[in-house]
Parts: structure tokens; sequence; C-alpha cells
């Protein structure tokens, strides 16, 4: 099975995407078109040949509260900036039948590089998560990213990005 990654298309059938979590399924099913039409998330799906979602992440503007980022972190930053500038990383999921094989690790990637693109010509401190359960956060922390104590949210910095990933 040969699959990769485009922005979501009218043409991609998504109608039968099971991931596990119902709101992640019912968002690639119903609600991605709409934020994507609306300029609220920009969408990308993981496609077979057949342009049969697989998978999907979305990526939005967003921004976090400096009081929510640890000390060592806040000490470096300006105290003018109240919010500093975020990217969210606001779904990510993988179909079940191919789950377990990799493409979490390569859809967070593709994420990730897309950020750190953004990043260099727009200004972002990092990308932020809310992982969906327990098995989410440590997926994610396996990669780097960093708990926000309090909010439930994870983040890991574009300095830790670039380290990751190539533009």
């Amino acid at each position: 099975m040969k699959l990769k990654i485009q922005a979501l298309s009218k043409e991609l059938d998504k109608k039968n995407f099971e991931c596990g979590q119902v709101l992640l399924d019912n968002y690639i099913r119903k609600q991605a078109k709409q934020d994507v039409s609306r300029d609220l998330s920009a969408c990308f799906v993981l496609v077979d040949d057949q342009l049969i979602a697989k998978g999907y992440y979305t990526l939005s503007a967003s921004s976090i509260n400096r009081d929510d980022f640890p000390d060592e972190l806040r000490k470096k930053l300006p105290p003018a900036y109240i919010d500093l500038p975020t990217i969210l990383l606001g779904r990510l999921a993988i179909e079940k039948s191919i789950q377990g094989k990799g493409y979490g690790e390569i859809m967070l990637y593709d994420a990730l590089k897309r950020s750190l693109e953004i990043s260099q010509r727009l200004g972002s401190l990092a990308v932020i998560v809310e992982p969906i359960d327990e098995k989410a956060k440590s997926f994610y922390a396996s990669y780097g990213f960093i708990l926000l104590a309090g909010t439930g949210k994870m983040f890991i910095p574009m300095k830790t990005v670039k380290g990751l990933v190539s533009v």
C-alpha cells in the first residue's frame, strides 16, 4: 500500500475513517472541511492510492499565556509578551487498520516540519498539543513534548523541533 500526505480536499474518501476515538472519527468525517473552509485550521490527510483517508492532522495558529510556560523558558522571554505565539497541532489520528506501523510518527514529523517552515516566516515559539488520553500523552512525550502544568496541554519548543526535522 502506497501512502502520501496531502491537504484535505473534496475528492478524499473519509466516510469510513475509524481510529478508535469517536471524537476524532467524527471530526474528519463531519467537521474538518468546514473548519478548513472557514480558515480555522489546515488539515493534512494520509491517503492511499484510491484517496481513502488513513490518517490526518490539523494545524492552526494559537497562543499560550506566558504564565503557563515553565519558569526556565519564561525567564528568557521579554516580559511584554503576555500571550506567546504557538502553532496548535489540534488533532492527529491514524486509521485502526494501520495503527502501530509508524504512521503516527510519520504524520507527527510532517506536522512538525510544516510548523517549523511556518515559524520561519511568521514567528512561533512552540508547537502545542492537547492529548486526548494517556496513550497520546505518552506518544507526544516520547518525541520531547513537555507538559504545561495545570493546562492538560503539552508543548515542544521550535528550537527542539529544529533538531528533530530538517527544512
